[in-house]
């Protein structure tokens, strides 16, 4: 089993996905947030066995919700009405921190994806 990751924003999307066990997140790729979105974001789903997302729930500095949250909520719930189980994992940073491994490049929302995701499979892994 897969899951795949998504660092949502308002002009380009990071995709990540795991490994089959489930034990790290790596970057795939970047595409634009268009009207075709939620196509693009399905055809990955499907030519690579996802039944699971993660999605990164954006807030700001004081826990609360930032202008891109209600935006990326009506896309999760897009995903989920396609038969996906999406999952919201807390985010903060996650675009500056790749940045800061990565620098700044084409991969780093695709690299904030695989941060949100990892977050998200560490956790699962406590869980056992």
């Amino acid at each position: 089993m897969r899951i795949l990751g998504i660092d949502y924003g308002s002009r380009r999307i990071g995709i990540a996905l795991s490994d089959e066990g489930c034990q790290f997140a790596l970057p795939l790729l970047t595409i634009n947030n268009s009207k075709n979105l939620l196509t693009d974001v399905t055809d990955i789903a499907i030519k690579n066995n996802i039944k699971e997302i993660v999605m990164g729930e954006s807030k700001n500095y004081m826990g609360g919700a930032n202008a891109i949250l209600p935006e990326s909520l009506n896309f999760k719930m897009d995903l989920e009405a396609k038969g996906f189980v999406v999952h919201l994992e807390p985010e903060f940073m996650t675009s500056a921190n790749a940045e800061r491994f990565q620098g700044k490049n084409k991969d780093l929302d695709a690299s904030a994806a695989a941060l949100i995701l990892q977050s998200f499979l560490d956790k699962m892994q406590a869980k056992g």
